[in-house]
């Protein structure tokens, strides 16, 4: 377990920035996730995502790219809804990811099974969150109902990579600037 004050500085260190995009379809009650095929996290359900690089213009961009090239769809109303810095407690050179969390209620294609990714809908109801990363289950939640869905900002410590240590997850009325 790290201290706070180790924390703190872990939290300011340098991060990786990533994206994670979320496609829901509220009428139906669903959301479309991707089973990763392929390197970190295979095996496990999530949204579709991953690193922005440097060509990428804006960080939506980069999540607009990676969900045409995982799941072949394009979405036409993504907004960021939340961020999520994960570090690594076990892995002190390890940088803490920056995740930049987008919801789309439309989107334009039909998903398709890629190299890296084998995209499902699932009922709000039944989300594989056992097939999924400890984190998950504790920010959906905000992302998917009607009535609870808020902007949020959190940090989830792991160690031995999937293994969810402890977390601080917040509501708030506006993103912060990272």
């Amino acid at each position: 377990m790290l201290r706070e004050e180790d924390k703190e500085t872990r939290k300011k260190k340098k991060k990786k920035v990533f994206t994670l995009l979320l496609v829901v379809d509220d009428e139906n009650e669903r959301v479309l996730l991707g089973e990763k095929k392929t390197g970190f996290g295979k095996g496990f359900w999530n949204g579709f995502g991953g690193k922005v690089e440097e060509s990428d213009p804006t960080v939506l961009a980069a999540a607009l790219r990676e969900l045409e090239e995982e799941a072949c769809i394009q979405a036409l109303d993504a907004k960021e809804v939340g961020r999520i810095t994960f570090i690594w407690i076990d892995e002190p050179e390890k940088p803490p990811w920056l995740v930049h969390i987008f919801r789309a209620d439309t989107y334009s294609g039909q998903e398709r099974e890629t190299e890296e990714m084998r995209p499902q809908w699932f009922p709000f109801d039944a989300i594989p969150f056992q097939q999924m990363w400890a984190d998950d289950q504790h920010w959906y939640p905000l992302v998917l109902n009607r009535q609870k869905r808020k902007n949020f900002e959190g940090t989830f410590n792991f160690k031995e990579v999937t293994t969810l240590v402890d977390f601080e997850l917040k509501e708030v009325q506006s993103l912060s600037m990272q």
